[in-house]
């Protein structure tokens, strides 16, 4: 039935306004948005502190979650990180994984996430046996999002090899790898196209890396998004020596290899185009295909800070991850990507407030398949989330500042609402579906073995 949200602040096109009603259809839509209401109109929820639009996580692996606090012991590499990576891939089961999964999405309803990009490669049985339902394991993850009460696009991930090989022949999957192998291109097509969405999840796809799918397989997976309209995504120049290996076999970059298959474009995201030359920042502005960043990962891992700043300007529309989910913050995220462009560059100022929250918001929905959310207008879908503006990092400044403070103090821990199709989904801190967040992540963790 329909409702209406006063918001106390609200972030509308940009600006703070005061005293917003939001009144909410029953189809989960935002029927009108009513500015300069003083006090909360007669049966309207309050919403006390700033209202933004819902947070997208655009580059999710809701597996890795396990990992945290067990590999930032000790010093390594990403490879190092790796091999901890697949030990935990090896033990998840669809059951299991939906209990990680639901504790881990719970978690980011929390921190105002409505919306998800699962980079979904766990596709089979350890060993690479097959389930009887041979989508099982993404299943598992859509339902675990609908129980948390949020949004999902699930990108079901190519994985066919280890690596590059000798010239351009590619080695086979390894052991802890043939559970994210189909195979072939074509079989992974397959397995893909036998998935039905549901109201709240959406269908995209992604090529795990160029040094995980051969190059003749690329056209492949990105035709096959192409022809339903589908995002489509993968890991870009996460490491350099993937961009050597890429020269030896291919003789180019990563972003060359993509670009001559056909893989960049609009509606293609690449993560983390850490290790660009000035030639691939061209190509992916050229061709309009956005970025995601994902900064407290690639700070975590050690692998680099990206060109952020020289993508937005060759025109990638750039957007957030949280990743391996060392920790689960959108605000951080955008806080981290304009604080790591300063420390590149050793210059402030590269994104306003507005323009980071929109890279956490409606450019992260748009990235993955929802262009109707992120925006808090009539017409759009009613996902919202309210930032505290009396926490102990927040209180201080003036209202009118409050987009400053959600960006630069502001942390998931002073989310207060979250609200998912004009439900209630966090409510004052707690989470509305999943009783003990804490608790059914602990029990998640601890089934999977240390």
């Amino acid at each position: 039935m329909p409702l209406t949200y006063w918001a106390e602040h609200a972030w509308l096109n940009g600006i703070v306004e005061p005293g917003v009603a939001i009144e909410v259809g029953g189809d989960g839509l935002i029927a009108a948005v009513t500015t300069g209401t003083a006090a909360p109109p007669p049966g309207a929820e309050p919403l006390r502190g700033l209202t933004l639009p819902g947070l997208a996580n655009a580059h999710s692996h809701a597996f890795h979650r396990a990992l945290r606090g067990t590999v930032q012991i000790g010093s390594g590499t990403f490879w190092t990180w790796r091999e901890v990576m697949y030990r935990y891939a090896s033990r998840l089961t669809p059951d299991t994984y939906h209990a990680l999964a639901r504790a881990v999405y719970a978690e980011m309803a929390l921190a105002g996430v409505t919306c998800v990009g699962e980079f979904h490669y766990l596709h089979h049985a350890p060993g690479g046996g097959r389930y009887a339902e041979p989508n099982a394991m993404g299943e598992a993850l859509i339902a675990a999002a609908g129980d948390a009460g949020i949004r999902i696009t699930l990108l079901d991930t190519a994985y066919l090899a280890a690596g590059f090989g000798t010239g351009r022949r590619y080695r086979p999957p390894e052991h802890h790898q043939l559970r994210f192998s189909d195979g072939t291109a074509d079989a992974w097509a397959e397995r893909a196209s036998a998935r039905v969405p549901s109201a709240h999840a959406r269908l995209g796809a992604a090529i795990h890396s160029v040094r995980a799918v051969p190059a003749e397989a690329l056209p492949v997976v990105a035709g096959w998004a192409r022809e339903r309209g589908a995002p489509l995504h993968v890991h870009l120049s996460e490491q350099t020596a993937e961009n050597d290996a890429c020269r030896r076999a291919h003789g180019g970059t990563p972003t060359r290899l993509l670009a001559d298959h056909g893989v960049l474009g609009r509606g293609t995201t690449a993560v983390h185009a850490t290790h660009l030359t000035s030639g691939d920042i061209r190509l992916l502005g050229d061709s309009a295909t956005g970025v995601c960043m994902c900064p407290t990962t690639e700070r975590d891992l050690a692998d680099g800070i990206g060109p952020a700043g020289q993508l937005h300007t060759a025109g990638s529309a750039l957007c957030l991850g949280s990743d391996s989910h060392a920790v689960i913050d959108l605000l951080e995220e955008a806080r981290a990507m304009e604080l790591n462009e300063r420390l590149r560059t050793r210059t402030r100022g590269h994104w306003t407030a507005a323009q980071l929250l929109r890279a956490a918001s409606a450019d992260g929905h748009a990235a993955l398949g929802w262009p109707e959310a992120g925006r808090i207008e009539t017409g759009a879908l009613a996902d919202f989330t309210t930032v505290a503006l009396d926490s102990v990092r927040t209180a201080g400044p003036l209202p009118r500042l409050g987009a400053e403070t959600a960006v630069f103090a502001a942390t998931g821990a002073d989310i207060r609402h979250t609200v998912v199709a004009g439900r209630h989904i966090v409510r004052d801190g707690g989470h509305r579906n999943v009783e003990d967040v804490p608790a059914a992540l602990t029990k998640a963790v601890a089934a999977l073995g240390d």
